[in-house]
């Protein structure tokens, strides 16, 4: 058995910080830049860059701000939903909203901000330049919706989003500034209502680079592609992700990712895209041109795979990536809390996606071309605490695992940045 994985925690000086989903990535200048969110109806999500060389953290930015939205008096840019995309010395990411209404029971887009508040503006695509340091104002996308997942085609120089709560696709291109609605990509999206037009969205793309087309899923397991030459989103046919391994789901019903993946990303020796479903935690292979999906390995915790069981976190994990070595997968993912020797379960259905009970934090990898699992262990604080609600991941080129995390600070619970020994980097010195 391994030994468990050790990690620093940093306080970054935002003491409204909330749970983060992506939104860390390293940069070619060797630095880790992050964004901290915030639930706060006043005050909105910031950006942080950490220095491995100096052991530091710097505030670099108010989203809100950056926005060009701080005196609005509306409901803030409140967080970062997305990876960094580096392209020619600048960083591309985009604003969500952090502040919700609760509306029939549910988390959602808020129809009466408090205190005379100004709706919420929608979200904006930014970019930073690393040279300089600047941040530009991109572009607001349509219908008041904050962007909840992104990616970016450098070489053709495209940025592709999905929006929430209803979920339009949007095409931006970078050079022209011209932005496009494709319309929505699953019914009505999470604004719609559960056991009727209610569809949880996906949260990741990929991008074949040969011909530039963007893949996204649906909580019904159909695949959509976009074509940008035709500028058109359709189905795959005869071709889904109703695949009995990943279980059962009803996709009009809120409290799973259904049938859709949950992080995906291309593999380029493979021609291919590997991606994990959420909470079964399998990995799949998708080969788009032969429309052909294979199951690989369920990529869980070694103590997930012992027990039989879903993840605590129904959606699923977010931190997924591909290594320093261009062929090892590295995966955050659950692995459950034994307490004399009994499994803690938590509840067997919940509303949203979000941990049905106490888990541990374990780091796997799985070489792509060796079809090598590891399971590299728990994740611990120095003084025996776990690292919770994690959904995101960077891997630093100082053979550090870099992701976002709770902890206790000053007596109270914050999500900031952690850090561990990359295991498989230690083993090459």
């Amino acid at each position: 058995m391994n030994k468990p994985l050790i990690a620093a925690s940093y306080y970054s000086g935002f003491e409204l910080a909330h749970d983060t989903y992506n939104a860390i990535s390293a940069a070619s200048d060797g630095k880790i830049y992050y964004v901290l969110s915030s639930e706060s109806p006043e005050e909105g999500g910031k950006v942080y860059v950490y220095d491995p060389r100096l052991d530091e953290t710097r505030l670099l930015a108010d989203l809100t701000a950056v926005c060009g939205e701080k005196g609005a008096n509306a409901i803030p840019q409140g967080k970062s939903h997305v990876d960094f995309y580096e392209s020619n010395g600048k960083l591309y990411f985009s604003t969500h909203i952090g502040f919700y209404e609760m509306i029939g029971g549910m988390e959602r887009l808020p129809k009466n901000p408090p205190g005379g508040m100004g709706l919420y503006p929608g979200g904006h695509f930014l970019s930073y330049d690393l040279g300089s340091g600047e941040f530009r104002d991109l572009g607001l996308v349509p219908h008041g919706e904050g962007i909840l997942t992104m990616i970016m085609d450098a070489a053709r120089g495209y940025l592709y989003a999905i929006t929430w709560p209803r979920g339009y696709f949007i095409s931006y291109c970078i050079e022209t500034g011209e932005l496009l609605d494709h319309g929505l990509v699953s019914s009505n999206g999470e604004a719609g209502m559960p056991g009727k037009d209610y569809r949880v969205l996906c949260r990741s793309m990929f991008i074949d680079p040969e011909d530039g087309a963007v893949y996204l899923s649906t909580s019904e397991g159909e695949i959509l592609c976009y074509t940008p030459r035709s500028g058109t989103l359709k189905k795959m046919e005869e071709l889904n992700l109703r695949l009995d391994y990943f279980g059962r789901y009803e996709p009009d019903n809120p409290g799973s990712m259904g049938y859709n993946w949950r992080k995906i990303l291309w593999y380029g020796p493979d021609k291919a895209a590997y991606g994990v479903h959420g909470n079964s935690g399998y990995l799949f292979r998708f080969d788009p041109r032969e429309h052909a999906i294979e199951i690989v390995e369920r990529i869980t915790s070694e103590p997930s795979k012992k027990s039989g069981m879903f993840d605590q976190f129904s959606y699923g994990y977010l931190g997924l990536q591909l290594g320093p070595d261009e062929q090892t997968l590295y995966y955050l993912t659950g692995g459950p809390v034994y307490i004399n020797g009994k499994r803690v379960n938590g509840a067997p259905r919940i509303a949203k996606g979000a941990a049905r009970g106490l888990e541990n934090l374990h780091l796997v990898t799985y070489n792509l071309p060796e079809r090598r699992y590891t399971d590299h262990g728990p994740v611990f604080y120095p003084g025996g605490g776990r690292p919770t609600y994690v959904n995101s991941i960077a891997l630093g080129p100082d053979g550090y695992v870099y992701t976002l995390a709770r902890f206790e600070h000053e007596g109270k619970i914050i999500q900031d940045l952690i850090k561990f020994p990359d295991p498989l980097a230690r083993a090459k010195r």
